[in-house]
């Protein structure tokens, strides 16, 4: 397909107020950006001519000659994909990043790329066969593990995938532009669109689950760091006597507060008789997940919100560190295990507010995110909407 960018900061910047704040008069754009009316309206007659932007109709009126409203075209459609470690979704977005459809589905990612990426374009289609969509402007794609020059670097959580060229085989298998990023960047960029991160330049998200990470936004911008690896936590060494960790180091705050390692903890307080919930399922079941936990505390069962505490202290040790360092506006912590997020909360609130200066953590909240799983696929159409939306 042939790519339609801006072809001028200026026209970069109208295209992105308008995927940001929704359809706008020319009057607003040009007060906003503080453009005369003869750039304004050659900058915009030259965005509608080349399909991105269009007319809405007539503006509310100020005085005067009426202005009229301008959105982006119906044209621009994005798709989003989050892999995780056992499941993919998928959606495709509009150009002001509402999800218009989505999909998802159980999926062992561990077994490589190429079948992911293949099945991940196949329900892109059937979303737009659905939608009626012809093609995507571009791909947005969430990985769980490091990311460098759209390359899958180290993951622990994806050992089939190291150093393999995500990015550009999204672009070929589904002939649009692509973008890739780790997970926890990503939740970061839809937070920072659509939750409750969108009123500060300066906040920290705390993506939670199978694997553990931190988004960074600085001055309203994601932080990479210098080669990509800004935010990855959770392998930071918490205990050289602590469990195993899927990356083979020991004491890892992942090792301690990923899934796996609650799930260890859950089957330790199980055979030792602390938790008769536990134990039942286990003999039930055979083993259990971060669910028989949250239902276990559910019902009661008086060790599993200890277990959910002693994780959420640790991961609360590792946030007084960071909003010591990085004096964040607000923590957005995500991925919460259903029916636990308020007791780590909880947890992980008093760690931080106790032991963090007061400088920092006056005016700051530690909140959990209202967007759930949405923040991923809204987050990774804002990731390749950032690439499209620069001047070309």
């Amino acid at each position: 397909m042939t790519l339609l960018r801006p072809e001028s900061p200026h026209q970069a910047r109208l295209v992105r107020m308008l995927r940001d704040d929704g359809p706008r008069s020319r009057v607003e754009l040009g007060d906003h950006l503080g453009l005369s009316r003869s750039t304004l309206t050659a900058e915009l007659d030259r965005l509608v001519a080349r399909g991105l932007v269009e007319i809405a109709g007539p503006a509310a009126s100020r005085g005067g000659r009426r202005s009229s409203l301008l959105r982006l075209a119906a044209g621009v459609r994005f798709a989003s994909v989050v892999v995780a470690a056992d499941r993919i979704r998928v959606a495709v977005t509009d150009g002001e990043l509402n999800v218009l459809a989505e999909a998802g589905e159980p999926m062992n990612v561990r077994a490589g790329p190429e079948p992911v990426i293949g099945r991940a374009a196949e329900l892109i289609g059937k979303l737009r066969a659905d939608l009626g969509v012809t093609e995507v402007t571009g791909v947005g794609v969430a990985l769980p593990g490091s990311v460098s020059g759209g390359v899958s670097v180290a993951p622990a959580v994806l050992p089939g995938w190291q150093r393999f060229p995500v990015q550009d085989a999204f672009a070929t298998e589904l002939g649009c532009p692509a973008r890739v990023d780790n997970d926890a960047n990503v939740f970061a960029l839809g937070e920072q669109h659509a939750g409750i991160g969108r009123t500060f330049d300066d906040f920290l998200y705390l993506k939670l689950g199978t694997a553990i990470g931190c988004g960074l936004v600085l001055g309203g911008s994601l932080h990479h760091g210098s080669t990509g690896g800004a935010g990855d936590i959770a392998h930071l060494p918490l205990d050289d006597n602590g469990p195993v960790c899927a990356c083979g180091e020991v004491g890892c705050l992942e090792a301690y507060c990923g899934d796996a390692g609650l799930v260890r903890a859950a089957l330790a307080i199980a055979r030792s008789g602390r938790s008769a919930a536990l134990a039942a399922r286990l003999a039930e079941a055979g083993t259990l997940t971060v669910p028989d936990i949250a239902a276990a505390a559910a019902a009661g069962d008086p060790a599993a919100p200890v277990l959910i505490r002693d994780a959420a202290r640790h991961l609360g040790r590792v946030l007084v560190g960071l909003v010591s360092f990085v004096n964040p506006g607000i923590v957005v912590i995500g991925g919460a295990p259903d029916g636990l997020g308020h007791i780590l909360l909880s947890e992980i609130r008093g760690v931080v507010y106790r032991r963090s200066a007061p400088l920092a953590t006056g005016t700051m909240p530690v909140v959990l995110s209202d967007l759930a799983d949405r923040a991923g696929l809204v987050g990774a159409a804002r990731l390749i909407s950032e690439h499209v939306f620069s001047a070309g």
